[in-house]
């Protein structure tokens, strides 16, 4: 969930973080048809093995799973369909060139409403994690907890 005011987060990729050392984020538009929409407003989509990846000259989101809306019965959609996401040409440029670099992935982080109520998706630009860069952000990410325990215990 973000804090800021009017944004709320239907579906979050909390393992990418860990599994990517995330160097940049992009903000994307997606192409949903309504019953995606609705279902997602429901919080019901899942990005946990989804990927962005180029596709016909523009990138898609791929393997994202977004459950049939009930009410919409034989009007629904397909749950894992690819969904073009919708970007200026100039950041499509820049990702695609990205891509093409060795060892650089386009992960999805969330899908989120914006104030106007329009569905976006937070993609991150990383590179994936060794092990060792696990275990090293795993030590780190404990010495903040304690290092906070400790501050509070203080003072």
């Amino acid at each position: 969930m973000t804090k800021d005011k009017g944004v709320r987060a239907a579906a979050e990729n909390r393992r990418a973080r860990h599994e990517y050392a995330i160097e940049d984020t992009i903000e994307a538009g997606m192409m949903l048809t309504g019953s995606e929409v609705k279902s997602v407003r429901a919080g019901h989509a899942s990005l946990a093995e989804s990927w962005a990846g180029p596709k016909d000259g523009g990138i898609w989101l791929l393997n994202c799973h977004i459950p049939p809306y009930r009410q919409a019965g034989i009007l629904g959609h397909e749950e894992r369909r690819p969904r073009r996401l919708l970007l200026h040409k100039r950041e499509q440029e820049k990702l695609l060139n990205a891509v093409r670099r060795e060892g650089i992935t386009l992960v999805p982080l969330k899908i989120y409403f914006n104030e106007r109520g329009i569905a976006k998706l937070l993609l991150g630009i990383g590179k994936g994690k060794k092990k060792q860069d696990k275990r090293q952000s795993a030590k780190e990410q404990d010495w903040k907890r304690d290092k906070a325990r400790l501050m509070r215990a203080r003072g």
